[in-house]
Formats: C-alpha cells, sequence, structure tokens
C-alpha cells in the first residue's frame, strides 16, 4: 500500500520540478529591454514629396460634337421645263465655284412671254404718249375755239347795234346770233373732250404699270431657267439629269457652304455656369438669353485621330438650354482664314467629323495642382509633416489631364507624397528620397 501511494506522489514531483525547469530557462533566454526596442524600431517608408505652391489655372471645358457646314440650301427650279444644261460637277462631292451656272432649264417659252410681256409694255407707252400729245393738240383747238366764239360774239353784238341804227336787218343779226350759238356748241363739244384725256391718261398710266410688272415676272421667269450656285459650294445631293423635266418648288439637289463649319458642343450646365466666359455679367440680360457669352479661341481635335492635327474655332454662341438633360448647347465656328489655313497641307476639318473641343474657361486662382492619384476617391491627400505621414481633406475645384487642382486644404509649401501607397499607416514614418531617385510603392 505504500508503494502505489507513493508512486503517484513521485510522478506529480518530477512534473511540477519539470515545468519550473523550463521557466527558469525561458526566463534566462529574455533579453535586456534596451535591446528590444531595438529589435522593435519602426522601419520608413521611403517616398518622393511635391511641395505645394499655389497658382492661377485657367479652366479648360471639354466638350464634342459633330462639325456641320453652316449654309446648307436645297435648291429647287423657280420654273417649270426640259432641263437642257447641267454644270460638269454637279456630282455628289462636286465643288462649284460661286455664280457658275449648276443648271438650265429650256429657256424659250420664257423668251416668248418675255417679249409679249415688252411689247405690250411698248404699246402703252406709246399709247400714253399719244394721248399726251392729242391733249397738247385739244388744249390748243379749244383756244381756237375760245377765240372764235370771243367773234362770233363781237359780230353779233354789232349787228344788234347796227340794227338799232337802222342799217342792219333783222335776219343779219339772227344769222350772227346762230353762227355764235353754234361756236359756242363747238367750244363746249371740244372742252368736254379735252376734259376726259386726264382720266384716259391714269388709265393708260395703270395699264403701263401693269404691263411693266407683268413684263417683270417674265423677265424673272426667265432669269430663273438659268439656276447658279449662291456661293463656292459643295454638292450634297443630287437628283438631275439632262433632259429630265422638272416642277417649281421641287428640290433637285442641296448645296453646302465648307467655308464656315460649327459644331454644336453640348456642356453639362453646372460646369458651363461656373467656368464660362460671360463678360464678368450676368449669364441672363435684358433679353432674357446668354448674349454677353465672350467669344474665345477654341481647339479643335477630330476625335478618330487624338494625336492628329489640331484646328481653331470661336465660341460664338449659346445654342440651346436643355432642361431634361440639364446640358448647355455652344455654337464653336470656324471660318475664314483660320480654316484656309488649315486646310491648305493638312487632312481637313469637314463635314460630319465627331471633334473634340476644348473651350478656355474662367481662371481658377490660387490652386495647387497634384497628380490625380495622389488624391483619394475620398478628396485626401497625405502629407510629410516633421516626417511623419498625415492624411488632409481637400476639396478638388477641378480635374484635367491626370492633375487635380486644390481650392482648399493645403498651404503652401506643404510636402505632398506623390509616391503611390497602399493603405498607408497614420502617423508612419517616412524617409524623404531625394529628387533624382526614383520612388518606391
Amino acid at each position: 500500500m505504500k508503494k502505489k501511494t507513493f508512486l503517484p506522489t513521485l510522478i506529480a514531483v518530477l512534473a511540477l520540478g519539470g515545468g519550473l525547469a523550463i521557466m527558469l530557462l525561458l526566463l534566462s533566454l529574455r533579453k535586456p529591454a534596451a535591446e528590444a526596442s531595438v529589435e522593435r524600431q519602426e522601419k520608413p517608408i521611403r517616398v518622393e514629396v511635391l511641395t505645394a505652391q499655389p497658382e492661377d489655372v485657367p479652366v479648360v471645358i471639354t466638350g464634342y460634337g459633330q462639325a456641320r457646314a453652316l449654309r446648307v440650301v436645297q435648291i429647287a427650279p423657280e420654273v417649270s421645263g426640259r432641263v437642257v444644261e447641267i454644270h460638269p460637277e454637279l456630282t455628289v462631292g462636286g465643288i462649284i465655284p460661286a455664280g457658275e451656272v449648276l443648271f438650265r432649264i429650256d429657256p424659250r417659252p420664257y423668251a416668248s412671254k418675255l417679249q409679249e410681256a415688252q411689247a405690250q409694255v411698248a404699246r402703252c407707252t406709246n399709247g400714253l404718249e399719244r394721248l399726251r400729245v392729242q391733249q397738247g393738240n385739244e388744249r390748243q383747238h379749244v383756244k381756237t375755239m375760245e377765240h372764235a366764239v370771243s367773234l362770233s360774239r363781237n359780230h353779233y353784238e354789232r349787228a344788234g347795234q347796227l340794227k338799232k341804227e337802222g342799217i342792219a336787218t333783222q335776219k343779219e343779226v339772227e344769222d350772227a346770233e346762230q353762227a355764235l350759238v353754234a361756236a359756242k356748241n363747238q367750244h363746249d363739244q371740244v372742252a368736254h373732250a379735252l376734259s376726259l384725256y386726264p382720266l384716259q391718261i391714269k388709265e393708260m398710266e395703270q395699264a403701263l404699270v401693269s404691263a411693266q410688272a407683268r413684263s417683270e415676272v417674265a423677265r424673272l421667269e426667265f432669269d430663273a431657267t438659268q439656276i447658279t450656285a449662291p456661293f463656292q459650294a459643295r454638292v450634297k445631293s443630287v437628283t438631275l439629269e439632262a433632259g429630265q423635266f422638272v416642277a417649281a418648288g421641287i428640290c433637285t439637289l442641296s448645296l453646302a457652304d465648307d467655308a464656315v463649319l460649327e459644331l454644336s458642343v453640348p456642356l453639362d450646365s453646372r460646369n458651363a455656369s461656373k467656368w464660362l466666359r460671360f463678360n464678368g455679367k450676368d449669364a441672363l440680360s435684358g433679353t432674357a438669353w446668354f448674349d454677353e457669352l465672350e467669344q474665345v479661341a477654341c481647339r479643335i481635335q477630330w476625335t478618330e485621330d487624338p494625336a492628329g492635327h489640331t484646328w481653331p474655332g470661336i465660341l460664338d454662341r449659346v445654342e440651346a438650354f436643355d432642361p431634361a438633360s440639364r446640358t448647355l448647347t455652344v455654337a464653336v465656328r470656324m471660318e475664314g482664314a483660320a480654316h484656309e489655313a488649315a486646310n491648305a497641307t493638312r487632312f481637313p476639318l469637314v463635314d460630319g467629323m465627331f471633334c473634340k473641343v476644348e473651350i478656355p474657361g474662367r481662371i481658377l486662382p490660387s490652386v495647387y495642382r497634384l497628380p490625380q492619384h495622389t488624391v483619394s476617391f475620398e478628396n485626401t491627400v497625405c502629407v510629410s509633416i516633421n516626417e511623419h505621414l498625415t492624411t488632409v481633406p481637400v476639396e478638388v475645384a477641378y480635374a484635367r489631364d491626370g492633375y487635380a487642382y486644390i481650392a482648399q486644404g493645403l498651404n503652401p509649401g506643404d510636402q505632398v507624397i506623390a509616391t503611390r501607397l497602399v493603405n498607408p499607416l497614420e502617423n508612419a514614418l517616412l524617409e524623404i528620397a531625394s529628387p533624382a531617385e526614383e520612388p518606391t510603392s
């Protein structure tokens, strides 16, 4: 019984002694506190920094639009007839100089109408001249008849006096009276005829005006048989052949004036109201429209050739405001010498090209330009303060071409960390790399 009791006690003592020995061994392996603190010293993060300095930055608004010819006209003949002549370049894409004949309609029927109308004008002109001559002659006739009446009256009065003196007879007096009455009748008839001439002349003048109007219409119809190019035109479409009968008012072709191109560029209305230049005045003036927009030089680039040639344009006006999409559409125009110079040696800007347009806006004052990757999606940046990382909230006023422009949150001279960091620890120790060294991430 004593052996059975002693064995478990011995095992427990040995186990306790072994545990105590292990504990003493671990305590002997512990290093001094100073040595342990050296092992746990933080390793600095090697970064590059940018010195933040404020600057005034011109804002550039980017939009997209399709180039179109400012003037596109639909050509329809003013008269009907058979086409007898067509310009050799009257094909789609053909260029026709201003003033050249596009096509000609058979002019013979209209030439006959014009001759007839001109003849009627000549008849009315001659008739009017004849009436005026006759009126002059009748005036002279009236004067003659007035003199004849005066003579007849004198003869009658003398005959009456002679009869009183017993020299003339009653028959002589009566004959003198009849002669006076006859002279008065003739005078009255001529005077009446003369009084009608002003009315006849007026009627003839009106007939002449009517004939001249008909002649002018006939002349216009005759001239309309020849259709000319109103400007140096590019043929956009044509449905016309020689010998074809065309009807008045039916469109046969369309022409485009490529000397002046425009692009309608929709912009976000908030950006437009914030950055477009309205000459320092309210966008809405007394006309309740955007008539104070400053016409600034713009840059146009074909989206199919983003690295290629660019063309100059001018911001011309505000075309429309769409409350549904909240867009403000502006017109950018390219014309004149700039257009000719751009097209002289390079691929031209043509109708139908979809283009990127850069419009200079207002100046953004005292902002800090940073690479866009230095600003987090939460609008924070990392700065170095006493070589320790500090996260600073910022306000991004504008972003473009890989740069963010900070309006608030930074101060002049702040050291902004330019190295890309993944989940950096706040207040982490930093090692600033020299500008010549490649930053580590």
